[in-house]
């Protein structure tokens, strides 16, 4: 929390809800993560997508260990002190981890090796062993060795008390058991798998057809001998180790929180370990050595398949076979936005929706370098959480401030794994004029907020951005959210207000009468309007909520959703990962319908639906419901007033409850079953979806030209 503010603000206690049913957090992520892996599995998804989906499950996997698995680690360091406000016992969490996910890497060995290795052959893509190279291919890898890999490998006998080597976060390694020849004595090594430097794919000559690739791993393997003259390989096992990545910032810290941030970035990568994995083939011997040598404990110890680091899927080559990808979507375009050359004539005109990657992502850029280049434009505020490497947005906030325009950024330096990024970008920014504020210690802010203003004849007009998801270029193209661009005063002017609060760290005097903003009236106003579906309930009425989120965690909301269910109210939830709650429980929770969506884009929008006894509310959000979104979290949640644009957002809704093809179950039994529904036509939501959009632009299109036709 900030310090000092005013007992007024909406935060409260980080407390759990007592004796709620609720599932384990981490082991509702890891049922979302096989959703992931399901999707590897599944024959009717391009086979190079499946290959992508195995590099999903395994940097999701990474980062979850890094983060995840480190937090129950410390907390079991921790002891006693922490049962008392455990929900789950971090022994048990951690136990129950390991054995889901040995189970989980069993079958992504037998999905990649028993399934997506043979369709790769029969698609002439041949994932080629050092055993099976010809002459010509076996001197072209003994080759790209020599010129390529010596300066990186580093081989070195690894000699107990003597000789260790720094293994670094997510670096690959092959373990060799070696036999001196003079001596025969049995010695191991490790060598340096350089994957940071070189293709992990690398393409092999072929004088058929066929396109052949070894993997790095196999071809330092097939050339280790020149690396240990005087001794004979016995085999080689690849390993790798995974660090905590928590940067352990104090959130009561008073100093200077950039430069800690900074220093915390350094130490990253020489964290505790988290996890050491291991090939699944490796000699109880050999681990015992490495076991012993590293000071591991038993539940740091991982069995894998022959690879690691599986997120290097995302580059296998393609070999131009486009039909071994998902087909192109082009991207929409969105009529209200092209009625007018200047964006902010078509904004004044209406209320637009985009729903990306459906719409295209240009209107966005459009937005700020239009607003960098418009005399009329004099402001130009932002919320930074995550954006692209490569940014025209930022690059258009500089051009803005180079010629004179005030613009403020707010970077949150403390989202996770964008620290850096963050902070380069806030330099950047900072030397071309703007004026940057940075985090506050103890609370992020996560709000997606965009506010111009400009000089009309009116006075100071706002407009506004408001959105579910970052200003980030890239992720708009595989993540589905909305944003909302808008003049109306009753949302410019309070996102205006969140923005002055941001900038003098005080409370608005004026309350948030229509957005909900955490820390002021985000979690009340939730929480007031399930009660509002449950008195509806109980009186006779109809009572309805629909939730569509990333996760749902917080057990004061998930208590309020149980009493809703057992008054009657009528709840459906498209929860993307984390899900704590237990949907379709006999005398708790049987009137809640709960699924995940797992498909070619990643279901990132956050939408909150009450009946409110017939006048509707709906609202676009940048929180989850989980305790930190709540409690310790500027967030927006933004209401829809256009009622076209609601009948929108309504539609992609019932599409994606609907859909009987990329649909799970959540709770239960049925955990992560095919949703069947009562459609006999397969319905896929991502499809349905974009064509709807498609046909619904196109008609105003038609509509617009025929009303200026008139």
């Amino acid at each position: 929390m900030i310090k000092d503010t005013p007992k007024s603000l909406d935060a409260q206690p980080d407390l759990s809800a007592q004796d709620v049913p609720l599932r384990a957090r981490d082991l509702t992520w890891l049922s979302f993560n096989y959703r992931v892996l399901q999707e590897a599995k599944d024959p009717t998804v391009p086979l190079l997508e499946r290959l992508k989906f195995l590099a999903i499950y395994s940097n999701n996997l990474d980062e979850f260990f890094r983060v995840r698995v480190a937090h129950h680690r410390n907390l079991l360091r921790a002891g006693k002190k922490t049962k008392r406000i455990l929900d789950f016992p971090p022994k048990n969490v951690l136990r129950q981890i390991m054995k889901e996910v040995n189970s989980q890497q069993d079958e992504f060995s037998r999905i990649f090796f028993e399934e997506i290795i043979p369709e790769l052959r029969q698609h002439d893509i041949y994932l080629t062993r050092r055993q099976d190279l010809n002459d010509e291919q076996q001197e072209f890898v003994e080759q790209y060795f020599t010129d390529n890999m010596l300066p990186y490998v580093q081989p070195v006998l690894l000699l107990p008390g003597k000789i260790q080597i720094f293994l670094n976060n997510g670096a690959l390694y092959l373990t060799l058991q070696l036999k001196d020849k003079e001596s025969r004595k049995t010695v191991f090594a490790i060598v340096n798998i350089p994957s940071e430097h070189l293709p992990r794919f690398v393409e092999l000559p072929s004088e058929d057809q066929g396109n052949y690739i070894i993997m790095l791993d196999d071809l330092v393997r097939n050339n280790v001998h020149l690396l240990f003259p005087g001794y004979d390989i016995i085999d080689s096992y690849s390993i790798k180790l995974t660090r905590d990545a928590e940067l352990y910032i104090d959130d009561e810290y008073d100093g200077d929180l950039i430069s800690k941030i900074r220093k915390s970035l350094t130490k990253r990568n020489v964290g505790p370990a988290t996890r050491f994995i291991y090939d699944r083939e490796m000699p109880s011997k050999l681990i015992d050595f490495l076991q012993q040598m590293y000071g591991f404990d038993e539940g740091d110890m991982l069995r894998e398949g022959r690879y690691h680091n599986n997120s290097d899927f995302f580059k296998f080559p393609d070999f131009g076979l486009k039909h071994l990808k998902n087909p192109e979507m082009e991207a929409l375009q969105c009529a209200a936005l092209e009625t007018h050359e200047s964006i902010f004539d078509c904004i004044k005109e209406r209320d637009a929706l985009l729903y990306y990657p459906y719409h295209s992502y240009d209107y966005v850029v459009r937005f700020f370098e239009e607003a960098a280049k418009d005399p009329a434009v004099t402001h130009i505020k932002v919320i930074q959480y995550r954006v692209a490497k490569k940014s025209r947005i930022m690059n258009a906030l500089r051009d803005a401030a180079k010629i004179g325009k005030q613009v403020t950024v707010f970077v949150e330096v403390k989202a996770r794994f964008d620290e850096e990024t963050n902070l380069i970008w806030a330099e950047k920014l900072e030397q071309a004029g703007v004026n940057v504020l940075y985090s506050f210690p103890g609370l992020k802010v996560h709000s997606k907020l965009a506010v111009v203003t400009r000089l009309e004849s009116t006075g100071l007009e706002h407009y506004g951005y408001f959105s579910t998801g970052n200003f980030h270029e890239g992720t708009a193209s595989i993540y589905c959210d909305f944003g909302l661009f808008t003049k109306d005063t009753r949302l410019t002017n309070e996102a205006a207000r969140i923005f002055l609060f941001l900038e003098t760290v005080k409370v608005p005097k004026v309350k948030f009468e229509h957005l909900l903003v955490g820390q002021f009236n985000l979690r009340r106003t939730f929480t007031k309007l399930i009660d509002k579906e449950i008195k509806a309930a109980k009186s006779g009425k109809k009572a309805k909520i629909t939730l569509k989120m990333n996760s749902l965690e917080d057990p004061r909301m998930i208590e309020k959703l149980y009493a809703a269910s057992q008054a009657g109210v009528k709840i459906n939830c498209i929860i993307r990962g984390i899900c704590c709650m237990q949907p379709g429980k006999t005398n708790l929770s049987e009137n809640i319908h709960a699924v995940s969506i797992v498909d070619r884009f990643l279901e990132h929008a956050r939408v909150i639906m009450y009946r409110n006894q017939g006048e509707e509310l709906i609202y676009l959000s940048s929180a989850d419901w989980m305790r930190r979104n709540l409690s310790f979290r500027i967030e927006t949640a933004f209401p829809l007033y256009d009622p076209e644009i609601r009948n929108i957002v309504k539609s992609i809704l019932n599409i994606q409850l609907a859909d009987n093809v990329k649909a799970r179950i959540l709770g239960g039994k049925n955990e992560n079953l095919y949703f069947g529904g009562s459609s006999t036509m397969a319905i896929r939501s991502q499809i349905e979806i974009y064509y709807f959009l498609k046909r619904y632009e196109e008609q105003s299109s038609q509509k617009m030209n025929a009303d200026q036709a008139e």
